[in-house]
């Protein structure tokens, strides 16, 4: 028996799992952060375009127009606080790793209170 299904309560693995040869993940380019904010910026631009600033408060506004000033620099100062802001970050977090942003890009933190 082999030794992968001696174990107790193990997840099994067969030979087969690691058939697959494994590709290494390209190297990003050297301006990659410059990159990730310009695409992050059109996607903003699109997403407000889409679906306007109804709901959009005025600190969460200028704390994301901060960050895109910053060349996306300032993480964790835009809190979003009404449904409509947490809608929107959902839909740029989503939108930034389908461009290939991990989601410590992104600047939405709150404060602990």
């Amino acid at each position: 028996m082999p030794f992968a299904a001696r174990l107790s309560g193990a997840i099994l693995l067969s030979a087969a799992t690691f058939a697959a040869p494994v590709q290494a993940q390209p190297t990003p380019p050297e301006n990659w952060p410059a990159i990730k904010c310009e695409r992050y910026t059109k996607a903003y631009a699109e997403a407000l375009s889409r679906l306007g600033r109804k709901g959009l408060g005025q600190d969460f506004l200028d704390a994301h127009e901060a960050f895109l000033a910053s060349g996306c620099s300032i993480k964790g100062e835009v809190c979003p606080r009404s449904a409509e802001e947490l809608n929107l970050a959902n839909i740029m977090v989503v939108m930034g790793m389908n461009q290939g942003m991990a989601s410590t890009f992104m600047p939405f933190a709150c404060p602990k209170r």
